[in-house]
């Protein structure tokens, strides 16, 4: 067996420390790296973490200074209102105070004291007839007196059918007048009752102002009362009355007419004075025939007293036909 050199023996066994050695130093080398490399991770993470931290706190700031920016403008916004909202009370206030005195200084200034009072598109009923019902007075301050009074009173004339008050300012008064027109006259009780076409009772007369005169009547005696209607049933036969005249104005009969007898809604009847002749008419049908056929009888018969007999039926075989007067 051969021996081994102690000296190579050393050489080798110092290699093998030098390598040890060595791989402790790679060793401790890669440890120290890692170790950095840790370091720096944490130091990176931190950064990262202190980055967000930092954002965050400057978005939470962001956030803070914008709700107090906000609530700022709300507040601006509540004070503006509130100071807009005395602004406008202030403003009232000042209107009211203006317009008080303005009513004071208009009610007690003889400035507004009434010195003329004109009644306009009145033709049946005076302009001092509707000064006396009015109730107004000159030196009377303008503002001082009821429009609804006045035109209240003015109205318990029959005639009158709307009012209108006007104020011109300083000191004069406007009363417009719309008056009922007079165009029947009823036979009632030896006297007249002036009507117009809706049937409203205008004056009780001696004398019927040669208006077309309308018998038979039927509203109760104590009914016929300046500034009432007649009764229904005559207000219907009213209505009758104008298309019987609306008939006759076809013919040019209308003028004509002195009288109708509406005592009988079914017996209607007209008299043409200037022609001594009475047209029965019947009821309301066929009014614009019967018309024609009285308006031939009445040339072909001129002269002559009678009645005329209308009131059959014009549908059937009934003629009308021309009963001479023997008086």
């Amino acid at each position: 067996m051969a021996k081994i050199n102690p000296y190579y023996m050393q050489i080798g066994q110092a290699d093998r420390e030098k390598e040890e050695l060595e791989k402790k130093r790679k060793k401790a080398k890669e440890r120290e790296k890692r170790i950095k490399r840790n370091i720096a991770q944490k130091e990176q993470d931190f950064d990262l973490e202190l980055e967000t931290a930092i954002k965050m706190s400057n978005k939470n700031k962001i956030k803070r200074e914008e709700e107090h920016k906000e609530k700022l403008s709300k507040e601006e916004e509540k004070r503006k209102k509130r100071n807009k909202k005395i602004k406008f009370v202030l403003e009232i206030l000042l209107l009211l105070a203006i317009i008080v005195g303005g009513i004071i200084f208009a009610m007690l200034s003889p400035i507004f004291n009434i010195q003329e009072i004109q009644v306009n598109n009145n033709n049946q009923v005076s302009g001092d007839t509707i000064i006396s019902l009015s109730e107004l007075k000159i030196e009377e301050n303008i503002f001082r007196f009821s429009t609804s009074k006045v035109v209240r009173k003015i109205k318990e004339n029959a005639y009158i059918e709307n009012v209108k008050i006007h104020r011109k300012i300083p000191n004069t008064v406007q009363i417009e007048i719309e008056e009922r027109e007079h165009i029947y006259s009823a036979d009632f009780l030896g006297k007249y009752a002036y009507l117009n076409k809706q049937g409203y009772i205008l004056e009780i007369a001696e004398d019927s102002k040669q208006k077309l005169i309308l018998q038979g009547i039927t509203t109760p005696e104590e009914e016929v009362v300046e500034g009432r209607r007649l009764n229904e049933g005559d207000l219907k036969k009213l209505e009758d009355v104008i298309k019987i005249m609306n008939a006759a104005k076809e013919y040019e009969l209308d003028a004509k007419v002195k009288s109708i007898d509406i005592t009988d809604k079914n017996e209607y009847s007209i008299y043409i004075e200037e022609e001594k002749k009475k047209i029965h008419l019947g009821d309301n049908t066929n009014l614009s025939n019967k018309m024609l056929y009285s308006n031939a009888i009445i040339e072909k018969e001129k002269g002559k007293a009678g009645e005329i007999f209308a009131n059959g039926d014009l549908n059937s075989k009934f003629r009308v036909y021309f009963r001479e007067s023997l008086v």
